[in-house]
């Protein structure tokens, strides 16, 4: 793609002792033989398929080596979870110095292990780490779990170490969890195999959410912003350097579990971005969440990146775009994902309709106009038999309409607020509520959890409450309420709204993802033979590109000056020359464009000159001919183009073009299969959105044959693989239709189609 282009691109809980619901359910249900497993994980491509990871997860069996009686190394903190816990499976204890560990017996070495044990924790230090996966792999060990760092996030050298451990472990069908990584605990089946202590935490069969990063710190980091909550988890999972076991893997367990409602994912590198996307597709048919924070928009991030887990950071905006394709809820805060995924866990399924705001402030209202507008969040227009109903109920100096101020009425009667939150929940415009208050004395909290908190409690859509207050006091008796009726809960009105924003956006990712275009279109044939550099000269990529439906100039190609003459005439004057070779695509860089030639005489004279600035720049390039073109007449100049990611696949770009491009950098970044209306949307989000609808006199644009070309380029993308880049700059749009006035198309001569 022309370089223009690519610039746009841990609180503690008792609980009952035998895991996190009483009996671990799936530790006592598991049944996947060794032999079965190992089947599994030989004859699986990790590629293109999730490993199986049921072994690691549900154990029934477990060995620490590096067992210690010292209460603060990492062998002593798993085996005081895994007893805090209740664990009911085997523990086998491996103590070069110890025979004995909390009356139980511990052998000298992995050696004299028996064989088939589920899960090997390697609380160990890296010196000792690949004899001890050598050594698990001879005793058939289902995975091991490495804690020990300076792998691959330490450079080459402990890459080469890392990828040493993983051919082991692959050759011997063994799962790997890390290096560097701090494990995880499984609540609900009661597994803690993490070296941070760790406490049960109750969540009585409730579904919940799945926790998964790759950062140990930020796994741990979500779980507990969530138990502080009071939300419910099934398990949180952190895959370190993943030299074998991926987010992909873990993903796909928590797909599949029946508890997990929500993944709440950390990532800062995705390996296996084909496989990741069609496991989203998977979540959102089976109706599950997926909100990811996925760090690497700067060049920095992806420094920091490649030094803390070894990743090696790819196209953070492809992989964005294509994500959301597959309603993948991307953020870009801990806040975000915090607050989100506590909505999306009690609303899995939400509308893409607006917000209605309630408050009892009219300087609340008034900050949530701004807000929501800063925010691009819609608080849609109540319908008639609302505003019909509120004001029956209001006093006459309230106004009744979004966001609502109902003013001092529920001092009196509490209730009433309860039946107004019931109304605005109805109304057919409306997709989630935020009710926004102050906490007030302990009579007024008491009101407010027995009228408001069952009305919020009880809706079907998104509905949230909000203390405003920051950290002023709230009785322990609205606490204990709040949680035990599952409604999210802020303090900050700003962080509901954002929160309610990606809600809202969801469900609308999801109505979109049903309206993709997922077939094929028939891929056009390229021109033959393929140029060795892969680019198609202007005049191949335009009738290329013209043949699948994209209007271009009237024009030819002409190899004299008698042909230019002749072309000229037919099409009329005035005409633009363009000098044509596979080797030129940057023609203006070498004067090789010439433009506003009124007639023969200026043909002729334009005809030399170009030969003579080409010949000065680049004497040893042979042209195919020169492109002679008519004269687009003025309009706005917008640019489409596309990229290949030899990763994530095919998306298409539109903005504004020409020189607009590089100044302003207003652009999207589309699915290639996006459909013609969502596309439409996407236009109207440009920031120069205005200038289609005609500003200071000029006429709107065509913007529905603009989102045909995109649709267009898209289609071929997918069409057709040995397609690498198309660019469009400009595409002029008129009131009435387009016109491409340049074109490059560059193919993969090694790609098959």
């Amino acid at each position: 793609m022309r370089r223009d282009l690519c610039l746009a691109l841990r609180v503690e809980r008792p609980r009952s002792t035998h895991g996190g619901c009483g009996v671990p359910r799936k530790l006592l249900t598991y049944a996947t033989t060794e032999d079965e497993h190992t089947h599994q994980m030989t004859t699986s491509s990790p590629s293109t398929t999730p490993r199986p990871i049921n072994r690691l997860l549900e154990p029934r069996s477990i060995a620490i080596v590096g067992a210690s009686t010292d209460p603060r190394s990492f062998g002593g903190f798993v085996l005081a979870n895994l007893e805090r816990f209740g664990y009911p499976g085997a523990i086998h204890l491996v103590s070069r110095s110890s025979a004995e560990i909390n009356a139980r017996a511990c052998v000298k070495t992995v050696d004299d292990l028996p064989e088939g044990i589920d899960v090997a924790v390697l609380a160990i230090p890296e010196a000792g780490v690949l004899d001890a996966v050598r050594s698990c792999a001879a005793r058939r060990v289902g995975a091991v779990v490495i804690y020990a760092s300076g792998y691959a996030e330490a450079g080459e050298e402990g890459r080469a170490r890392q990828e040493q451990l993983a051919e082991i472990a692959d050759s011997a069908g063994m799962l790997l969890l890390g290096p560097n990584c701090m494990g995880f605990t499984h609540f609900e089946a009661g597994v803690p195999l993490t070296f941070e202590p760790v406490s049960p935490y109750p969540c009585a069969g409730r579904p919940g959410v799945g926790v998964l990063a790759q950062s140990g710190a930020m796994a741990a980091n979500l779980r507990d912003a969530f138990i502080g909550r009071g939300q419910a988890l099934t398990a949180a999972v952190s895959t370190g350097n993943e030299a074998t076991v991926s987010v992909e893997d873990v993903l796909a367990y928590f797909i599949a579990d029946a508890q997990t409602r929500v993944i709440a994912m950390y990532v800062e590198q995705i390996r296996r971005p084909q496989l990741f996307l069609r496991l989203a597709a998977q979540a959102r048919e089976a109706g599950k969440p997926i909100v990811l924070l996925m760090p690497g928009k700067s060049a920095r991030a992806r420094e920091a990146a490649q030094s803390h887990t070894g990743a090696l950071a790819g196209d953070h905006a492809t992989a964005t775009a294509l994500l959301k394709r597959e309603a993948v809820v991307v953020v870009d805060s801990l806040d975000k994902l915090f607050d989100t995924t506590a909505i999306l866990a009690r609303f899995p399924v939400p509308s893409s309709k607006g917000t209605v705001f309630v408050t009892g402030s009219g300087a609340m209202k008034n900050i949530a106009l701004d807000f929501a507008d800063d925010i691009g969040l819609s608080l849609p227009a109540l319908t008639a038999p609302t505003v019909q109903r509120l004001t029956e109920v209001l006093p006459g100096y309230a106004v009744a309409e979004n966001p609502l101020d109902y003013t001092t009425i529920g001092v009196r009667n509490p209730g009433l607020i309860g039946e107004i939150i019931d109304t605005m929940l109805a109304d057919e415009n409306v997709g989630n509520l935020v009710l926004s208050i102050p906490t007030g004395p302990a009579v007024a909290q008491r009101d407010k959890a027995e009228h408001l908190l069952p009305a919020i409690a009880r809706a079907a859509k998104p509905a949230v409450l909000v203390l405003i207050g920051d950290n002023g006091p709230i009785e322990p008796f609205f606490i204990d309420a709040i949680r035990a009726s599952g409604v999210p809960f802020f303090r900050s009105p700003d962080r509901a709204l954002r929160a309610l924003a990606r809600v809202a956006a969801y469900g609308e990712a999801l109505q979109r993802a049903s309206r993709a275009t997922r077939g094929r279109a028939a891929p056009l044939p390229l021109p033959t033979p393929l140029p060795p550099s892969g680019v198609l000269a202007e005049y191949q990529g335009k009738a290329w590109l013209a043949a699948a439906g994209l209007a271009i100039p009237k024009g030819a190609l002409a190899r004299s000056v008698d042909e230019a003459l002749a072309v000229a005439a037919d099409i009329g004057y005035p005409v633009v020359i363009k000098a044509q070779a596979s080797e030129l695509p940057h023609k203006s860089d070498v004067g090789g464009v010439l433009v506003g030639l009124a007639d023969a005489q200026a043909l002729r004279k334009g005809w030399q000159r170009l030969h003579a600035n080409v010949a000065s720049h680049r004497p040893e390039l042979q042209l195919d001919g020169v492109l002679i073109e008519a004269m687009g007449p003025r309009g706005l100049e917008l640019v489409v183009g596309a990229k290949r990611d030899a990763d994530w696949g095919p998306v298409v770009l539109v903005g504004l073009g020409g020189v607009w491009i590089e100044a302003l950098k207003d652009v999207r970044l589309i699915p290639a299969d996006m459909a013609e209306a969502d596309i439409v949307v996407e236009l109207g989000r440009l920031k120069a959105a205005s200038l289609l609808k005609g500003i200071r006199g000029a006429a709107a644009v065509d913007v529905q044959a603009v989102a045909r070309v995109v649709a267009l380029v898209g289609a071929q993308m997918r069409a057709n693989p040995q397609i690498a880049e198309i660019d469009i700059n400009p595409l002029v749009a008129y009131p009435d239709r387009v016109l491409a006035l340049d074109a490059l198309v560059v193919v993969n001569n090694e790609a098959q189609s």
